[in-house]
Order: structure tokens, then sequence, then C-alpha cells
């Protein structure tokens, strides 16, 4: 399994800016047990081949493996009205065959946790194919949906989400190119099908 999380990181599109990768955090035999280690990274530029090897002194089949990291993504200042390409954090896990009573065979070995959904979905389903009315549910989100009313606005909203969209679908493809999957799911709390909705933004101009 840890060779095989070296491989994954390999993939990862790290920040540009450091830190790439940011902790590790190892758990044993469950999600309630104290860490066994929880290493800061931040002060240290490390590669994949580096965080495995922190890994390596936990090579146990009841233990996880949680590595913190950045990757840049387009994000919307309302206090600037100004889009940003900057980093933001990301979770992989990787999850040992005995780990919390086998979780695995319902979660998967690898579960990566990419960021908020609205990097990829947007606000209030503004950039679905069917929009309806929408009722902002704090003065910052109504301020927000002013401002995307404005000309161009809401055509860039969707044109930053979509450059959001293909990074993370061409991440998820360069892992399957890499590891040898079973299977993999993109999926979303907020979402019942995340890549339908992923697919129509991506359609839409």
């Amino acid at each position: 399994m840890l060779d095989r999380l070296e491989k994954l990181l390999e993939t990862v599109p790290v920040s540009a800016s450091p830190p790439g990768f940011a902790a590790l955090t190892i758990r044993a035999v469950g999600p309630d047990e104290v860490p066994l280690i929880e290493r800061d990274l931040r002060a240290v530029t490390m590669g994949p081949a580096e965080v495995v090897e922190l890994a390596r002194e936990f090579p146990h089949a009841d233990c996880s493996y949680e590595v913190q990291a950045y990757w840049d993504l387009w994000t919307y200042d309302l206090a600037s009205d100004r889009w940003q390409l900057g980093p933001q954090p990301l979770e992989i896990l990787c999850l040992g065959e005995q780990y919390d009573d086998e979780a695995w065979r319902e979660m998967g070995h690898f579960w990566i946790h990419a960021g908020f959904e609205h990097f990829f979905t947007g606000h209030a389903g503004m950039l679905g194919s069917a929009v309806g009315d929408i009722f902002p549910e704090h003065p910052a989100e109504s301020e927000f949906l002013g401002r995307m009313s404005r000309p161009g606005s809401l055509r860039d909203y969707r044109q930053k989400t979509q450059e959001n969209i293909r990074k993370f679908i061409g991440w998820a493809e360069q892992i399957d190119r890499t590891l040898p999957l079973d299977r993999w799911r993109l999926w979303s709390e907020g979402e019942e099908n995340f890549e339908a909705r992923l697919e129509s933004i991506l359609a839409g101009r």
C-alpha cells in the first residue's frame, strides 16, 4: 500500500507556492484513536518519496496514512473583486487492509478530499444547465449573486470553474493511468450525481 501511496502522491499537482505537502498523520486501528504520529511538513520541502519514507516507520495493515497537501485552484475574492489562482488544501487518505474493521472494502483504499465542492460546481446552482430562481441565505451570498449579474461576470465565473474541473478530472484520469485501480468514483456530499453536474458545467458556454 505504501508503494502505491507513493505513486499516487507523484501524481498530485501540488501548488506552485510552498508547501506542496504540508502534513502527515498516521493512525492505527480506527479514526477515533490518537494518532501514532503527526508531522508538520510546512517548514521543509518534501517530495512523495520523502513523505512515504516517514510513513514507512509504521508499515502496518491496521494503519491509515493521511497526507495534507495544497494545489492551485481559481477562487473569487469578494473583497478585491478579483479572481485568484492560489493554493487550496486537499487531503489524501490511504487505508490499510485491517484499518477500521476493513473499511477499505466499502470506502476503497484511497480517498481524496479535493476541497469545497463550490470550486467545481459554483454557488447556488448558477452554472447548471437549468437555473431557476435563486434565494440567497446570507448577505455575502446576496452580494456575490449581485456581482455575478454584471455583464461578463457569469461568463468569467463559468470559465474559471471549468478550469478547476478540467484540472480535477485530468488529475483523476492520471491517477487511473498510474495506479492499478479496480474502479474510481467522483463524489460530493451536496450533489446527487457529482459527475453529471461537472459534465453539465463543462458543456456550458
